[in-house]
């Protein structure tokens, strides 16, 4: 069985940081790719950034300001979001990919105010 548990979410106001964290755990190995994704209300799932097991990483165009980063020893990837708008708000979900299994977190909410 396989855990994943993000934390970091909350309200801020626009222009401020957050850090998000995802840690997996339980039954995973040899993880390839983790990533951040979003979606806001009435709106589709979105990539913020992916990152690989060798630290490539991949983000969306609408995301400067937001820097992702793993610790592979720990299982765990980091969403460091500076300089927060309005338009980022949505529930954050944490996504692990390897050898034939993708897994989802259960989603951080981050709301930033005006």
């Amino acid at each position: 069985q396989v855990q994943l548990v993000e934390s970091g979410g909350g309200l801020v106001q626009a222009g401020g940081s957050l850090r998000l964290s995802c840690a997996a755990s339980g039954s995973i190995f040899s993880i390839n790719v983790m990533g951040w994704y979003r979606q806001a209300p009435g709106k589709q799932r979105e990539l913020v950034a992916t990152i690989s097991y060798g630290g490539s990483t991949n983000y969306a165009d609408s995301v400067k300001g937001f820097t992702i980063s793993r610790d592979n020893a720990k299982n765990t990837v980091y969403l460091q979001m500076n300089s927060l708008k309005p338009e980022d708000t949505a529930i954050y979900y944490c996504n692990v990919q390897g050898p034939g299994y993708n897994y989802w977190g259960q989603g951080t909410q981050v709301t930033v105010s005006s």
